[in-house]
């Protein structure tokens, strides 16, 4: 028995392992988005995979996306969450396809089942406007509104090479009013190093407005900021899905896909909607019964197309940057 005993100890010891286990159950997240985001995040993945060790990279989503290129050799992350199509685009190469069965309950209008990353959430551009900072100013109720030279130096936006929020925005002005308008605004606007110093900026007073997505402007009106608001301009403005991706040859594949279902889950889309004012891709919440914001069908949208965006990406930002530089 006890030689028996000894074999089967030995044929046990030279088992695989369960995969999570080989894993250590680490997942690194390469992400953009802010503390408050991620600390959503890490309160679902408490309760809902407490297997899970979370450790997150944050930057712009242009910065991170050329570490995850620097890094393709040995991948350092299992994560990226998350970016809008036009900017992953670039780096398609540096990801790898998975089939969540979570993904069953995206929008069909978000499903991508020819790319390899998945819709997490879904973004409305709008102004952000601090009423107290306008002084003069008529209150802005339009893109055009922003033209005018009294706005010089009062309007902020983040830089397009770093931030694929800034980048989706000016990419859709211009789709949206035409290439003069945004040479004129170029010439009016103060372009920020990132998305988030234009909502610190426009949020302590530094510019009376900024561009930004309609989640980052009213977490400031739902933090009792009263003198915040958002403007969904007349023309029309536009939505922009974001999406995430497993990184090609990351460390941790089989805790990285528990993590990726758990990001697309029902409970973690609440969570990020209720914390972060985030629309959800899935198809299954109705928004009104958790955020006091308007319902896509009272907006007015202007479509884009993500793959032209992507496609002309660098060109369009070689023009931007000679339209500021043009403006000084």
């Amino acid at each position: 028995m006890k030689r028996r005993g000894f074999m089967m100890a030995c044929a046990l010891a030279i088992l695989p392992l369960p995969a999570l286990a080989q894993d250590g159950g680490k997942v690194v997240i390469y992400t953009p988005n802010n503390a408050q985001a991620v600390e959503a995040v890490t309160e679902v993945f408490s309760e809902k995979a407490p297997e899970l060790s979370l450790s997150t990279i944050t930057g712009g989503s242009g910065q991170l996306l050329r570490r995850v290129e620097a890094e393709a050799s040995a991948p350092q992350g299992d994560l990226f969450w998350n970016s809008s199509e036009n900017t992953l685009a670039g780096f398609r190469e540096y990801f790898e396809p998975y089939a969540s069965p979570e993904a069953e309950a995206i929008q069909d209008d978000l499903k991508r089942p020819e790319s390899p990353w998945t819709a997490t959430n879904l973004h409305v551009v709008v102004g952000m406007v601090n009423t107290d900072q306008l002084g003069e100013l008529p209150a802005p109720t339009k893109w055009q509104d922003f033209l005018d030279p009294a706005w010089k130096g009062k309007v902020a936006i983040a830089d397009p090479n770093n931030s694929s929020t800034a980048f989706t925005i000016l990419w859709g002005f211009e789709k949206l009013m035409g290439t003069e308008a945004l040479k004129q605004l170029a010439a009016n606007v103060v372009v920020n190093s990132s998305a988030s110093a234009v909502l610190r900026g426009v949020g302590q007073g530094e510019f009376a407005a900024g561009f930004t997505y309609e989640s980052n402007a009213y977490a400031f009106v739902a933090g009792g900021q009263a003198e915040i608001a958002l403007l969904y301009p007349e023309e029309g403005t536009f939505t922009s899905p974001e999406f995430q991706a497993l990184i090609k040859g990351g460390p941790a594949p089989e805790a990285a896909r528990r993590a990726f279902d758990v990001m697309l889950s029902r409970d973690m889309q609440v969570a990020l909607l209720e914390n972060t004012f985030r629309r959800p891709s899935r198809a299954d919440i109705d928004v009104s019964e958790h955020v006091d914001l308007p319902a896509l069908d009272s907006l007015k949208l202007f479509p884009t197309d993500e793959a032209e965006a992507a496609a002309n990406r660098d060109d369009f930002l070689a023009r931007w940057q000679e339209y500021v530089k043009a403006g000084q």
